[in-house]
C-alpha cells in the first residue's frame, strides 16, 4: 500500500484531478441517496490510491488568480517528508500537495470512540474508512467493486478531516497547529498594511461541504482565499469556525497589534472625497 500511495501522489496534476471529480461525484450520488453504510470490506492497503486528495467540496473561487495559483503549485511537491513506503495512512494523506493545512491527528485520539461520536451517521463506509485510517488489515477488500473502492477511499478522507477539526480544538492539536503557523505553513496575509503576517485556517461553516476554507489574519481581523488552488478548494469544515480565535485565545502572546494604517485613495496627491 505504501507503494501505490507514492505512486498516486506522483500522479499529474491533470490525471489528479479527472479521478478526483469522479470520485467525489461518485461520493455526491451515494450521499444523495441517503443509504446506510452497510456493505463490508475494504482495507486501502491492496488499491491504487489514484485518488491523491479529496477535495469534497466544489468549484474553486471564481475570482482567484490561476497564473499565481500555477506558480505556487508548481513551487510546492507532490509530496514531502517521509517515503510513501514507510509511511502511515495519515502521514501519507497530510503530506499530499494542498495538505499543508492538516496536521496529524494521533492514533490514540482516533481509536477513542468518544471523540468519534456522531461521526458513523454523516459518513458513509465509516468503519472501512476508519480501518483505512489507522492502517487495519481487512479481509474483505476483494469484494469490493471499483465503485465501492472509490468510496471508501474518499469517505476515509472526509472521514479524517471531521476528526480533525475536533482535534485541533485539543490541548495537543493546539500545539501541532503551532508548530504549522510558526513556520507559516497557512500562507501570509496579502495584504500589504498587514506586512505579511502569517495566517491560520477557518471554515466558513461548520456544516460539512458548505464552503471551501479560508484563512484568517489576526493583524487585519479579515479573511482571504489561501494562495494555493489545491489548499483552496478543500472543505472549511475540517478547520472549523472556532479554531483560529481559540487558537489565539490560547496563545495570547501571538495575537499580532490590530492594524492601524490603511491605504489612502488619492488623484494627483489630494484625497478623493467619500460620497
Amino acid at each position: 500500500m505504501h507503494r501505490e500511495r507514492g505512486v498516486a501522489a506522483g500522479s499529474k496534476a491533470e490525471m489528479g484531478s479527472i479521478d478526483r471529480k469522479r470520485i467525489n461525484d461518485a461520493l455526491d450520488k451515494h450521499l444523495e441517496r441517503s443509504s446506510p453504510s452497510t456493505s463490508k470490506g475494504l482495507n486501502g492497503k491492496d488499491k491504487d490510491r489514484v485518488s491523491a486528495q479529496s477535495t469534497l467540496i466544489g468549484k474553486p473561487p471564481p475570482h482567484q488568480n490561476d497564473s499565481e495559483e500555477s506558480e505556487t503549485d508548481t513551487e510546492e511537491s507532490d509530496v514531502s517528508g517521509s517515503d510513501g513506503d514507510d509511511a502511515s495512512w495519515i502521514s501519507w494523506f497530510c503530506h499530499m500537495r494542498g495538505h499543508e493545512f492538516f496536521c496529524e491527528v494521533d492514533d490514540d485520539y482516533i481509536q477513542d470512540d468518544f471523540n468519534l461520536c456522531g461521526l458513523s451517521s454523516q459518513v458513509p463506509y465509516y468503519d472501512y474508512a476508519l480501518d483505512l485510517i489507522l492502517d487495519v488489515e481487512s479481509s474483505h477488500g476483494d469484494s469490493f467493486t471499483d465503485e465501492q473502492n472509490e468510496l471508501v477511499e474518499s469517505a476515509a478522507e472526509m472521514l479524517y478531516g471531521l476528526i480533525h477539526v475536533r482535534y485541533i480544538l485539543t490541548s495537543k492539536g493546539l500545539a501541532a497547529m503551532l508548530d504549522k503557523y510558526k513556520d507559516c505553513d497557512f500562507g501570509r496575509c496579502p495584504r500589504v498594511y498587514c506586512c505579511g503576517q502569517a495566517c491560520l485556517p477557518v471554515g466558513l461553516s461548520d456544516i460539512p461541504r458548505s464552503s471551501t476554507v479560508n484563512v484568517y489574519c489576526p493583524k487585519c481581523e479579515d479573511i482571504y482565499y489561501p494562495r494555493s488552488k489545491s489548499q483552496g478548494d478543500i472543505d472549511g469544515a475540517y478547520f472549523g469556525t472556532t479554531f483560529p480565535h481559540l487558537f489565539l485565545m490560547t496563545y495570547g502572546h501571538l495575537k499580532p497589534q490590530k492594524a492601524s494604517q490603511s491605504y489612502v485613495p488619492r488623484v494627483f496627491g489630494f484625497k478623493m472625497h467619500k460620497p
